[in-house]
């Protein structure tokens, strides 16, 4: 099964544990505000490639993914391509490869039997799946995203249930996703989950603004400044208090 690519980056550093080969698919349903990726929106663009070429183009540098990196698919939005995915991912455990997925969750849908037996498939080869939460409070997610944020808020229930390892990720945005009653509940939600490997607290930057100008669109969020990184150690400060008060009431 073909998948529709948008790129693909042969080192990246931050997909992931280790030195990891990088699968930017194409194609995502989210319309977040801080996106800086707007060029790989479009379901329909990008490049046709086969999962076999993917493998091939991994393994002219796998020495350099064998000291505890691997292959990650991010996006877009890599469940969008659930085929695709297991093809690729067959492929890669035939290798004996690490395979994560970066996620955003929007594409899970518990209630369709078919996509969910795929999913099932999918996750019996999936090593790590970083999850964005967006936002914790659906409101607020449908504003920065224009999606709902409960089959996202499932999915990471999925993963649990699933013996998944799961890494949140969470973009601080100044006046947007950086309210300490908000953050606290997002602490509190992942905090049930045994599975939660690793928390990526990340500040909003402003890179997206050029892009944007560049492809001729509005950026929503132009002048919001960038999180100040000494705020946000705070920030991710206030998550772990949610994780941590809600694995003192369940132990």
């Amino acid at each position: 099964m073909q998948g529709r690519i948008h790129s693909l980056e042969s080192f990246g550093t931050v997909d992931g544990p280790g030195t990891r080969f990088v699968v930017f698919v194409q194609g995502c349903p989210m319309r977040c505000a801080y996106c800086h990726n707007p060029d790989t929106w479009d379901m329909n663009g990008g490049t046709l490639m086969e999962p076999s070429y993917i493998i091939e183009q991994y393994e002219r540098n796998s020495a350099y993914y064998a000291n505890g990196g691997g292959l990650t698919v991010t996006g877009g939005e890599p469940l969008m391509q659930l085929d695709f995915l297991i093809d690729l991912f067959t492929l890669a455990k035939e290798r004996d490869i690490h395979t994560c997925i970066d996620s955003s969750g929007i594409a899970f849908n518990p209630d369709n039997a078919v996509q969910l037996a795929k999913m099932d498939q999918l996750m019996g080869m999936t090593d790590l799946v970083m999850l964005d939460i967006k936002h914790i409070d659906p409101e607020k997610h449908r504003e920065l995203t224009e999606q709902p944020n409960d089959n996202i808020l499932k999915f990471a229930e999925y993963l649990s249930e699933k013996h998944v390892d799961m890494w949140i990720r969470h973009v601080v945005v100044p006046g947007i996703t950086d309210d300490n009653k908000y953050l606290f509940q997002l602490g509190y939600f992942i905090g049930q989950f045994e599975n939660l490997k690793a928390l990526d607290v990340l500040p909003y930057h402003t890179m997206g603004e050029k892009k944007y100008e560049s492809l001729g669109m509005e950026y929503k969020l132009k002048g919001v400044p960038a999180m100040d990184k000494k705020i946000l150690l705070e920030k991710k400060q206030v998550i772990l208090d949610g994780i941590r008060k809600r694995r003192e009431e369940e132990h």
